[in-house]
């Protein structure tokens, strides 16, 4: 006889969990973790010592709507900060804003290679993923427009882009964003932009500040180094605001992370050795391992995606294991569907040089 029991609503058994980026290699060998776009510069100084003493009062709740984080965020890029609300990363942001405003038989457009939380999010919230095809592994403006249907209600554009480190410029987000009907939410997934230095990139504040449909998130992971605190900031309309207050925890934030978040966005010398240590070594990883023969997808991020050739012994899954071996732990992206590719973080030029050292070695050449 079969035993019931509780049944999860449609969609819910049809999502693959998240895969984090591997932290382990092989026994003995010392580990350099190039996985998860993590900053190897770490968090600020600052940040580390207001993390310790925020340990003095843990017994406290947080202010509840984070409004000590939300007033130094809306300091820094001269916002207003009843237009921004903080959240246990940017990714349950996402979840929030998916649950809010997908339901079952909605719509919601993703990129085809697009970070693997809006599929996750729209599958849970009993809605359709919608996936698109890019062009040369960037989000096509023309596609998505053509793909939007009476039953779309969100569209996801992650700029730049994880995994491909591709982007928008700011003049076709903002004819994407005119092409969509007012009541499809545009939601601008901004978690690198501070890499970001090309004269025609916007993070999506300015199409937040003048549109009622766009909704920018941000993440204190990647450049402030915070990964472990789970923190993120979105800015949005006030309608949107007051149904995100509406519907998430009221003490989402940890007084740690607030405080640690405060600390990190007021060092701006540390945000600035952070950035031009990847303007260094992001143009020299590309520049040396397309020397190897290996096709380097252009980034603007604090990473990049490697192609390499599906001959026997030189797939990306043999480099994979091969540089596993030497403990140089690289993220495989078959799920994001680039079987042939890996991604590779920007590291400490340490790594940055190892990396390097050892692809010449796998593709038959030492160096």
């Amino acid at each position: 006889m079969m035993t019931k029991q509780p049944t999860p609503q449609p969609g819910i058994l049809d999502i693959e969990p998240y895969v984090a980026g591997r932290a382990t290699a092989a026994p003995g060998v010392k580990i350099h973790k190039l996985s998860a776009n993590e900053t190897p510069l770490g968090p600020s100084p600052r940040a580390r010592e207001a993390f310790i003493a925020a340990g003095k009062s843990l017994e406290l709740y947080p202010e509840g709507s984070a409004l000590p984080l939300r007033s130094a965020i809306a300091a820094r890029y001269g916002l207003n900060p009843d237009r921004i609300v903080c959240g246990a990363g940017s990714d349950e942001l996402l979840h929030l804003l998916a649950q809010a405003y997908l339901g079952e038989g909605d719509e919601a457009i993703i990129t085809e290679h697009g970070f693997l939380v809006y599929p996750i999010v729209t599958k849970a919230a009993g809605a359709t993923p919608v996936i698109v095809k890019e062009k040369n592994l960037r989000a096509d403006v023309d596609a998505i427009l053509a793909a939007v249907t009476p039953r779309t209600k969100i569209v996801f554009l992650a700029n730049p882009n994880n995994p491909t480190g591709s982007y928008l410029p700011v003049d076709e987000v903002k004819r994407l964003q005119a092409g969509l009907r007012p009541d499809i939410l545009f939601i601008v997934d901004a978690a690198y932009s501070e890499y970001v230095q090309r004269n025609d990139y916007e993070s999506g504040i300015e199409l937040v500040a003048t549109s009622q449909n766009v909704v920018m998130t941000r993440t204190f992971s990647k450049i402030h180094g915070l990964a472990a605190l789970r923190l993120g900031w979105m800015y949005a309309p006030a309608h949107v605001v007051d149904v995100i207050n509406r519907t998430r925890g009221p003490f989402n934030v940890s007084i740690p992370a607030m405080e640690a978040g405060i600390a990190a966005i007021g060092d701006i010398r540390h945000f600035e050795a952070a950035r031009a240590h990847n303007d260094k070594w992001l143009d020299w990883l590309t520049s040396e391992i397309s020397k190897l023969g290996l096709t380097v997808s252009p980034s603007v991020a604090n990473f990049l995606i490697i192609e390499f050739p599906r001959e026997p012994g030189k797939t990306a899954k043999d480099a994979d294991a091969f540089l596993m071996q030497r403990g140089l732990i690289l993220r495989q992206i078959a799920s994001y569907g680039l079987p042939d590719h890996l991604r590779l973080t920007v590291g400490s030029e340490e790594a940055n040089r190892l990396v390097v050292a050892a692809l010449a070695e796998f593709m038959g050449g030492k160096r």
